[in-house]
C-alpha cells in the first residue's frame, strides 16, 4: 500500500520526536492548514453529490454513512448530531461502524477487511432505492465500506464515496466519488489526522447542506432543534424573540404553548394564532417555515 498518498512518510517530520512541544504544535497546524484547500479543490464533486442526497431525501429516503475505524467514527458522530441540530428522527439519518457499537471506543481487529459484514449491514437496514449510502475510507480500500456499497447499488440506492487518496477503489464503486487528496500524515499512516479532519468538514457539509435543501433550517438558524437543555432552551427564546421581533417572555411563553417547538412559536407570534393552527399552517406549507411565514393569512 505504499503508493496510497496517506500511508507515505514525510521527511519533514522524520525527526519530529526530537523537537521541543511548541515547534511540533506548529508543524501540526501547518498540515491541518492545508486540509481546507483540499476539500475547496473537490467541491464540485461534494456539491453534486449533496444535490443528489437532498432530492432522494426530499422523496422519503435516508442517509446512511458508512466506515471502519476512524471513518466509521465520525459517520456515527455526524449521524448523532443531526436529531438535536435539526430535529430529524433518528432514523433518518444513520452512521455503520464496522464491528459495531463496540468499535466506537475500541479497536475491533479484522473489522474493516470483512466486506460480507458490509453488505449484511447494508441488507439489514432495508436499504432501498430512495436511500443515499456514503461510503467513507481514508485508504479508498476498506472492504467492509466497498461490501457496503456494492450492495447498495444492487438495491438501486445512490452511493458515494469520500476518500482520501487519488484513484481510489471507492471512487470507482460510487456514483458519486469524492477524493479529498491530503497528502501523508504528521504521524505517517495516522489518518485520524489530516485525512480525518478532511473527511469531517465533508461529513458537514453534507448533512448541513441537505437539511438546509430539506428546509430545516430558517437561514442560518437551527429553527428544528430540540431544546433538550437549558442551554438550548436560552437559544431557543433568543431565536424566536429574533425572528418575530417579539421580547424575550413572549418567545418563553410562545415556545411553552408550542411544547418548545421554535418553528410553531414563530407562527404563533408571526400570525396571531395558536399552537394547533401554527401547526397546520406549517404543515400547508410544507413544513417549510419560509413559506408559512411569506404567505399571507388563509391563502
Amino acid at each position: 500500500m505504499s503508493e496510497l498518498s496517506t500511508e507515505q512518510s514525510d521527511p519533514r517530520y522524520s525527526q519530529i520526536d526530537r523537537l521541543p512541544t511548541r515547534e511540533i504544535a506548529e508543524l501540526m497546524n501547518q498540515a491541518d492548514a492545508a486540509v481546507p484547500l483540499a476539500v475547496a479543490a473537490v467541491l464540485p464533486g461534494i456539491s453534486d453529490a449533496i444535490d443528489a442526497i437532498a432530492a432522494r431525501m426530499a422523496q422519503g429516503g435516508r442517509l446512511l454513512y458508512v466506515g471502519a475505524g476512524t471513518s466509521g467514527r465520525l459517520a456515527v458522530l455526524d449521524a448523532s448530531e443531526c436529531p438535536p441540530t435539526f430535529g430529524t428522527d433518528p432514523s433518518l439519518v444513520q452512521g455503520v461502524i464496522a464491528g459495531g457499537p463496540d468499535a466506537l471506543t475500541r479497536s475491533v481487529e479484522g473489522a474493516e477487511d470483512d466486506s460480507a459484514a458490509g453488505a449484511a449491514a447494508i441488507a439489514g437496514l432495508g436499504v432501498g432505492d430512495l436511500d443515499s449510502v456514503v461510503g467513507i475510507s481514508a485508504s479508498g480500500r476498506a472492504p467492509f465500506v466497498l461490501g457496503a456499497l456494492g450492495e447498495s447499488a444492487g438495491r438501486g440506492a445512490l452511493t458515494v464515496g469520500v476518500s482520501c487518496n487519488a484513484g481510489a477503489p471507492l471512487s470507482a464503486a460510487a456514483e458519486h466519488g469524492i477524493e479529498v487528496v491530503v497528502g501523508p500524515e504528521v504521524v505517517t499512516g495516522s489518518t485520524r489526522l489530516k485525512a480525518g479532519t478532511a473527511q469531517k468538514l465533508v461529513l458537514n457539509m453534507i448533512s448541513t447542506i441537505s437539511m438546509i435543501r430539506l428546509g430545516r433550517t430558517y437561514g442560518n438558524k437551527m429553527i428544528e432543534m430540540s431544546a433538550m437543555n437549558s442551554k438550548l432552551a436560552g437559544r431557543a427564546v433568543r431565536m424566536v424573540a429574533d425572528i418575530t421581533g417579539t421580547a424575550p417572555d413572549a418567545a418563553r411563553a410562545a415556545l411553552e404553548a408550542s411544547d418548545g417547538q421554535a418553528k410553531v412559536a414563530v407562527v404563533m407570534l408571526r400570525h396571531g394564532l395558536d399552537a394547533p393552527a401554527a401547526r397546520a399552517r406549517l404543515e400547508a406549507h410544507g413544513e417549510r417555515l419560509g413559506d408559512a411565514l411569506e404567505q399571507v393569512s388563509g391563502a
